[in-house]
Formats: structure tokens, sequence, C-alpha cells
């Protein structure tokens, strides 16, 4: 039976990911079943989607509770759902107004355009360069394909968009160099995620803050990955002791129902006018349901503090698991978003986890990424450790 969807699938829909083996078909927590009933520990969470776990029942009631009433009713109309869930990211941010679309991409992309409008109507055309770092990773679309650092990703897509500049993660001299040059923003990942794990020195993100602000230049975070609790706060800037302009948020920002959203100060959020940006979905009464029920489940929950605790237990297993193996040449991340970094076959690895029923990727051909839901328990994380042993051994 699995075999045979499998087949299927791989006739009818587009080849654009290498997939595993398995039709997973249902989860709970931090657990998915395939197909033919096999359990799996998902220490992957969706890429780091599904932070409250699978099938969470807030999430779940809110959704259906909302599609019982009204699933969508477009921006045409004001929806009291969206009022909720924007006046939620706003108390708990630094930001004052919220565009809400369906994805990451589409979030970054209305940064990007938010920026060159802001720059346009103070300083005209001049003045669109974008400052993105190298290995960076902001999204799919053409313009935030030219955003990310990360040539791979562009081929087969050239000519890339003209007005990004990307300069070396951390690198604040060649910021001090570039930003002169017609820059209206500069966009950041605090921490990599499909650049392999890699955290933003906090030194070099106070750099900046401090010289996009004398420079009258926004200062975006991507917040697609780290945002929702994945690194013990809600959100990533708050390690740094820094305040972003704009931030971006999709992925956990509904717990897997599609919806992304673009949060930032008063200022710059008016740059966008009546039909000067849009989004059909962006913000329906659904996604704003789920939005409402995974910030409320959070903090209700505290999760954010059970976040740290986890991310502590599972950084201290790491850390032995490093003494004992060669192998591993660098660990990487913060709360419950973990890069390690081998030396042997990363992808032969993922593959050996996968046998011993734990789903892991690689990242950057040489980085093992762990992204564990928020709700993971310490028994689960001894699982992935006393796993991560066994396949370790071989290597």
């Amino acid at each position: 039976m699995q075999d045979e969807v499998i087949r299927k699938a791989n006739s009818i829909i587009a080849n654009t990911y290498k997939r595993f083996p398995i039709v997973i078909t249902r989860g709970e927590g931090c657990w998915v079943w395939d197909l033919n009933g096999r359990r799996y520990l998902d220490f992957i969470c969706g890429i780091a989607v599904c932070n409250l776990g699978h099938t969470n029942r807030n999430v779940v009631n809110g959704i259906v509770a909302q599609m019982e009433k009204l699933s969508h009713i477009s921006n045409l109309f004001y929806n009291d759902m969206q009022v909720k869930a924007a006046d939620i990211l706003v108390q708990k941010s630094f930001g004052d107004k919220v565009f809400f679309c369906n994805s990451g991409a589409e979030a970054n992309e209305a940064a990007i355009k938010l920026a060159r409008r802001y720059s346009y109507k103070k300083y005209g055309s001049k003045r669109f360069h974008i400052i993105s770092m190298e290995n960076s990773f902001h999204g799919r679309t053409l313009g935030t394909l030219s955003a990310t650092g990360q040539k791979r990703f562009w081929e087969g897509f050239e000519p890339v968009l003209q007005g990004f500049i990307h300069v070396p993660f951390n690198s604040r001299k060649v910021v001090e160099e570039k930003i002169k040059e017609g820059v209206c923003a500069v966009i950041i990942e605090l921490i990599q995620g499909e650049g392999g794990v890699r955290v933003a020195d906090p030194d070099f993100v106070r750099f900046l803050r401090k010289i996009t602000e004398e420079n009258d230049v926004i200062l975006i975070i991507d917040e697609v990955q780290t945002g929702i609790g994945r690194t013990g706060k809600l959100f990533a800037y708050e390690h740094f002791g820094i305040e972003p302009d704009l931030m971006t948020l999709a992925k956990a920002l509904g717990n897997g129902f599609p919806c992304g959203a673009l949060i930032g100060k008063e200022k710059f959020m008016n740059a966008f006018d009546i039909g000067s940006h849009a989004s059909t979905f962006g913000g329906n009464p659904l996604a704003s349901s789920a939005i409402l029920a995974t910030l409320n489940t959070i903090f209700d929950e505290d999760l954010l503090t059970k976040a740290q605790k986890m991310g502590d237990y599972l950084w201290q297993g790491l850390k032995k698991l490093k003494e004992n193996f060669s192998v591993i040449k660098d660990l990487r991340g913060m709360g419950l978003m973990w890069g390690i970094e081998v030396s042997a076959d990363a992808e032969k690895m993922v593959q050996d986890f996968f046998e011993e029923g734990i789903l892991i990727n690689v990242t950057q051909g040489t980085v093992l990424r762990l992204l564990p839901p928020l709700t993971v328990t310490k028994e689960e994380i001894d699982i992935f450790l006393e796993t991560a042993e066994r396949v370790l051994r071989k290597y």
C-alpha cells in the first residue's frame, strides 16, 4: 500500500523534494506514524513548523470552531479574528502594525517591498539596495531568492533581481563599506537555518542596529524559522538586546496552518498604503484562529520556559556526545534549534536515524539539524540521544 502511494505520487507530483520513502498518515505530539503503522520520533517538526507538536488540540479546536462560523471573507472587509491575531502579535513584540500573508517567502517579499517603498517615498528612486548575508536563506520567490546569499539556489533561475548586496555573515568591516551605496535595508537571520544553523555574533547584531539607525536604513530580521518560541524566547531578537524595524514570521506561526506575517514599527509600516501591497488569503479567519490558538497555548502552558529547559537538557546531552565521538566537529544553536556538524557522510547519518525511527534532516551537506517541538519531553530527548550514540558508533 505504501509503495503504491509513493509510485503514484512520483508520477503526478512535481519532483521538487527528495522525500523519505514513507507515507505519513497521522501525528501526535512529537510522534508520527506511516501508512504501515510504524511510529517515528519527529525531530524535524515539519521543518520548524509544528512547534506545539502534531495535532495540538487547542489549535485543532480553534480551527474547527472557526470553520463552522466563517472560513474566508477577503481583506475587502474587516474580520475580528484578524484583529485579535494582530493585537497579540503587537502586544508581544516590538511592532506597531502587522501585514498578514501565507508563507515566509511572502513575508520576506513584503519586507523587501516595504523597505524599498519607504526609502522611495523619503529619498527617491536611487536608494534601493538591500544588504543580506552570505549563506542566508530568505525564500524561493524571485525577490527572496535574490536576497538569499547562496548561489546554489539561483541555478537555472538567473538573472536574479538587481539591488542585493551579499556580505559575509558577522563581518562589520564589509557592512561599513557597503552601507553607503544607496542602501535602504539590511536583512538578517539571527540563526541561519538553511545555512548550517549558524548563530549571529551578538556584537555584530548590535553593530547592525547602531549603523542602520545612524543611516536611516531599515533593519529587517527574518524570524521565519527562529520565531514563535523556537529559541526559548518568543522571538530570537530578544536574546540579542535589540529591536528590529521589521520582522518576518511564518512556519510555526499557525502550527501547521499556512500563514505568515510582517510586523513593523508604524513609521515604516505606513509606507504601505491602499493598493500598494496585498494578499488574498492573508490573515483570513481560519489563519487568524490558528495564530491565536498557537500563541495562546504557548503562553497559557508556559512553553517558552519549557523550551529553555528542554533546550538546555538537549544541549548537555549533545555536549557529551561531542566529547565521546570525534566525528562531531561542532555544535551550534539555541533553545530547541541545533546543528551538529559532522566530518562523515551526514546524508548517510540521516538515513541511519531514519532506520532507527527518528526523523532529522541535513543542511549545508555536513550539518544534522534538530528541530523538536517545544512540547518535547526529557524521555523523548533521551530516546534521541541513545539512538545518536548507536548511530555515531558506526563512524
